[in-house]
């Protein structure tokens, strides 16, 4: 099995095992673990060496087989995985995917100029759109994706993700991320290990923006900071203080907003720690 602690539902153990033996020669060997609904996370093995795909789409293996991918916040009722070996012979396997019912989250007392940029403003957001973009694409072959993960600090859920943000009445683009509250200068530390692969201080919507690639496509943004502690090409450990609370960008006070990536695919944190407890409060290191 994975080298990963998950919960698994007693429906999911049964579809488990059931395409497990019906496999045929190109599946001898597929596993899956994780959440078959939008927004989730799945990690899974198969025989080393075999190729898949997602709806078409690559996803990378280990040279033991492990890999990760995502269900964004819109994926359809149904995904198809394909598993090829070495001759060429392909398995397809269908799976449904949970639908969800996103909220809606009113939020009042935002900056104008957050709601609705002036053009002067434009040019500068879609150039840190694109850094935001380049950052998420790294596709190399580290494991870091197979630990598990932690939550980065402590602190009350005020926000969640696939919620239709309304700023000051304005219908704006959902909220992607796991908006987790804490005065300005609480530690947050990495989740997993990883690379940093961006680390701007101030960026228009996000303000401090902090992205850790965990390998494969998977990685946790971190946005709203007063400080970020590492810098682009630094390698952190799971545990290790990355940076610091703030409610710098789009915000109405101190937070922070944690969403991860598989690549361009948006996906929700809190289906992945779903069943672990937070920890004691988190320290604070500014005297701010």
């Amino acid at each position: 099995m994975i080298n990963r602690r998950c919960s698994l539902s007693l429906s999911w153990l049964i579809a488990f095992f059931a395409a497990w033996w019906t496999a045929g020669a190109a599946a001898e060997l597929l596993e899956l673990e994780g959440q078959w609904q939008q927004g989730g996370i799945i990690f899974g093995k198969v025989t080393p060496g075999y190729e898949l795909q997602l709806d078409g789409r690559r996803v990378r293996t280990t040279d033991g087989g492990e890999f990760v991918f995502g269900l964004g916040a819109d994926a359809p009722r149904q995904v198809t995985l394909a598993v090829r070996d070495a001759t060429g012979r392909a398995e397809t396997r269908t799976y449904e995917v949970k639908q969800r019912k996103y909220n809606e989250q009113r939020v009042n007392g935002v900056e104008q100029k957050h709601v609705t940029p002036p053009p002067e403003l434009l040019a500068r957001i879609e150039r840190e759109n694109a850094l935001t973009r380049k950052a998420r694409l790294l596709d190399d072959e580290r494991r870091d994706f197979l630990q598990d993960f932690i939550w980065p600090l402590s602190g009350p859920i005020t926000g969640v993700y696939g919620s239709r943000r309304v700023f000051n009445g304005v219908p704006r683009s959902p909220h992607y991320g796991l908006d987790i509250a804490a005065p300005t200068g609480t530690r947050v530390v990495a989740p997993a290990a990883g690379l940093i692969t961006l680390a701007e201080p101030d960026l228009f919507y996000s303000g401090g923006t902090l992205i850790l690639d965990h390998g494969h496509g998977l990685s946790s943004t971190f946005i709203h900071l007063s400080k970020i502690l590492v810098a682009v090409g630094d390698r952190v450990e799971q545990g290790q203080a990355i940076a610091e609370v703030g409610a710098t960008g789009r915000v109405t006070g101190p937070h922070l907003d944690w969403r991860m990536n598989w690549f361009d695919v948006r996906l929700d944190p809190a289906l992945l720690m779903e069943g672990k407890p937070m920890p004691a409060k988190s320290p604070r290191i500014s005297k701010e």
